[in-house]
């Protein structure tokens, strides 16, 4: 590394610990306005396109515990370069039926499952390497055709039939809602999972434990708190703009 490009590194480390700590600073002020504390909300670092090096500084340095990917391939390149023993692995990008043997036993939870069809695969896949894998599953809130997950009028029937597979264990609900003009229109698509969320808790359906909320990204995670998320899913806030 050339003395220019290890200053740059150290500059953008110090970025990264500047903004965890106001991302946590939001965090907290969010969660006291939905009358929460702090530590009932779960911060993912969202590592798409981010190097190693980077995502290392931010678990060893900076207490990050949590970190979410996009596509399996990323992961499992990086998965071999990163400190993960005591660090949680979500896949959170959209996962083809097929490629679910690799990402089984990779991760704890697979965030975007939005159909039967992957369920059975994984719960399949997860049994043959002796894991029980957690799935949130996905909602496509805004009844967007550019955005993978069910309807909320799906939901019902395909979690019906999820919650019977095998070596899966269905954990709760994931959203990406639409981009929104004003503030109010983007509460009010989250205030909706929330609603979804607790009514499917309400139910005791066995093996669903609706106890993962996870909505709200970078741009709008104090709304998606303010509204009941307990897991927030930031990525270029943490560690700037994306490069690819």
């Amino acid at each position: 590394m050339t003395e220019k490009s290890s200053a740059d590194t150290d500059v953008r480390l110090g970025y990264i610990s500047e903004n965890l700590l106001e991302i946590r600073e939001n965090i907290a002020s969010a969660a006291k306005a939905s009358g929460r504390k702090p530590e009932d909300i779960r911060l993912m670092a969202v590592t798409k396109t981010v190097e190693p090096i980077y995502i290392k500084y931010a678990i060893e340095n900076c207490g990050i515990d949590l970190i979410g990917e996009n596509k399996v391939q990323e992961l499992l390149l990086k998965e071999p370069l990163l400190p993960l023993e005591n660090v949680e692995s979500h896949l959170i990008g959209h996962l083809q039926s097929n490629k679910a043997r690799k990402i089984a036993g990779h991760v704890s939870t697979v965030e975007s499952v939005d159909s039967v069809e992957l369920a059975c695969e994984l719960g399949k896949r997860s049994l043959a390497v002796g894991v029980v894998t957690d799935v949130l599953l996905e909602v496509n809130i805004g009844g967007e055709e550019s955005k993978t997950g069910m309807s909320p009028d799906e939901l019902p029937h395909t979690l019906e039939k999820i919650s019977v597979i095998d070596g899966i264990k269905v954990r709760g609900l994931m959203a990406i809602p639409p981009i929104c003009e004003n503030n109010d229109d983007l509460r009010r698509f989250f205030s909706y999972m929330r609603k979804l969320f607790v009514d499917i808790g309400d139910k005791n359906i066995d093996n669903v434990y609706m106890d993962i909320l996870s909505m709200g990204m970078s741009g709008d995670y104090k709304t998606a708190i303010e509204e009941g998320s307990n897991l927030v899913r930031i990525g270029s806030a943490i560690f700037g703009a994306r490069t690819y």
